[in-house]
């Protein structure tokens, strides 16, 4: 009998042992043992997103019905403070998983994404909509003049109040359920924009070229770059364009085959606009849809005016009337550029009006005739240790800091660098990640991000130093960081 009652025991206990350490194991749930507390890339599986995200979702809400549930008067530090020092375990999780998403993604992250992607919309709309957290953030919003807080606090009480305006709390509740849904279907929709996108660029479109004669004009650079590019994806021999900007500026920019310069933007431009499995109309349709009803809903003429309404242009019109005093001049620049690459083409006998696809090859002869300016000749100059280099020097110059390579902290890609940002003293400020490569896993563009912000841990009662990063799209270290 009592060999019995033992075995449930000891099931329980290997049971035990077997969830503890998988738990454990998962970098998120622990606190980083890595250089300046950077994210443990070498350690992060995919596999730890979901159940990170689950738990710190779970961990935010029970600590977001503790403020809203206390019972005494509503201060900055228990309402507003409190409130701004939790949900670290969802903002750890998530501060990691959507720079990887631009920079690194695959099916399966996106997998995650889409799971994730309604899970987070839901969890901020039940904070912004929680009336009980919102009576306490308003009652603290209404009083702080009298309640001593200096220009700080006020700012930060001021921005909270208002993003739960914006995001639904005084709106009544058939309103408020209408706004979820919006909400979620926002997030689904520009998920399936960007997913769409990225295989548009990276996947669904390609120029491969057999015979070198179609290369002529194009520097030994970009042909080398475009053999790298055919090699890799199995064209040996071949040479690969695709729409990723550095691929295809350059064969605008030189190459003298206008059949191929058109197919080549073609396939840049038409991107979303093909009527197939990756079509992004209807998910634009939707989207602007969407936006529109949400800024009527909240009290706004259009989804222009809610945008603008808390930055400092405060209305479109400020906006618009700022763009026309470039557009206008630069129009006619551009007008009379058209016209000077347009007498080229005009003397070289070409029996044709310029397209957008001519644009950067006759600017390009422009340049040539008025300046005798080769760009092509200047790349050997800005090569990319070159251009990162100078641009430490200028911020030395500016700041009065520095920089310093570090090989011992984690990256999530092999073509990351990673710096150490330090005061002329030697203290320390905080981490630069440089990626510079574009790659199928990359959506296009370039863009500053991070993976953990600047700020101050009032728990631990100590400074939180910023992970910064630059994701670039240079194509090869023979071509200026472009557009960083």
């Amino acid at each position: 009998m009592r060999k019995l009652l033992l075995l449930p025991v000891a099931a329980l206990l290997l049971t035990a042992c077997e969830t503890g350490p998988k738990e454990k194991e998962n970098p998120f749930f622990t606190e980083y043992e890595t250089p300046h507390k950077a994210p443990p890339f070498n350690q992060i599986e995919e596999s730890h997103f979901l159940p990170a995200f689950k738990e710190g979702i779970k961990k935010a809400q029970e600590e977001v019905e503790m403020i809203a549930s206390n019972t005494d008067a509503p201060t900055f530090e228990n309402t507003v403070l409190a409130l701004d020092q939790s949900g670290k375990l969802l903002t750890k999780v998530s501060s990691v998983f959507y720079p990887l998403r631009s920079a690194v993604s695959n099916d399966s992250i996106q997998a995650i994404a889409r799971e994730v992607s309604p899970m987070m919309s839901q969890h901020r709309d039940a904070i912004m909509m929680n009336m009980d957290l919102f009576g306490r953030v308003k009652e603290v919003y209404e009083n702080m003049e009298s309640a001593g807080l200096n220009d700080s606090q006020k700012r930060v009480v001021t921005k909270y109040y208002q993003d739960f305006v914006r995001n639904g709390a005084n709106l009544n509740a058939e309103d408020q359920e209408r706004l979820k849904e919006i909400n979620t279907s926002l997030s689904s929709f520009s998920l399936e924009f960007g997913e769409n996108l990225l295989a548009e660029t990276n996947e669904n479109f390609e120029l491969v070229i057999e015979d070198e004669t179609d290369l002529a004009g194009l520097p030994d650079g970009v042909k080398a770059a475009a053999a790298d590019a055919a090699k890799a994806a199995g064209y040996e021999g071949k040479w690969l364009f695709n729409p990723q900007k550095p691929s295809w500026i350059p064969f605008l920019t030189y190459g003298e085959n206008r059949e191929l310069r058109e197919e080549l933007y073609r396939g840049y431009f038409m991107r979303g606009d093909r009527n197939d499995e990756f079509d992004n109309k209807e998910n634009i349709k939707e989207i602007v849809s969407l936006r529109a009803e949400k800024a009527e809903l909240l009290g706004f003429e259009n989804h222009a005016d809610y945008v603008i309404d808390v930055n400092m242009a405060k209305e479109p019109k400020a906006v618009y009337d700022f763009v026309l005093q470039l557009w206008k001049p630069a129009l006619e620049k551009s007008k009379q550029e058209l016209a000077e690459m347009q007498a080229i083409v005009d003397v070289e006998g070409g029996d044709f009006d310029i397209a957008p696809w001519d644009w950067w090859f006759y600017s390009e002869k422009l340049r040539k005739q008025k300046y005798d300016l080769d760009e092509s000749e200047l790349q050997p100059y800005f090569k990319l240790e070159n251009v990162r280099d100078g641009m430490f020097w200028v911020a030395n110059q500016l700041y009065d800091i520095t920089f310093e390579l570090r090989t011992d902290v984690p990256v999530y890609h092999e073509d990351v660098e990673v710096f150490e940002v330090k005061e002329d003293d030697g203290s320390h400020i905080g981490l630069l990640y440089l990626d510079y490569f574009p790659r199928k896993s990359k959506r296009v563009g370039a863009w500053c991000t991070g993976f953990r912000d600047a700020g101050y841990d009032h728990e631990a009662n100590e400074v939180v130093d910023p992970l910064v990063s630059i994701v670039c799209i240079s194509p090869s270290q023979q071509v200026i960081l472009l557009p960083c």
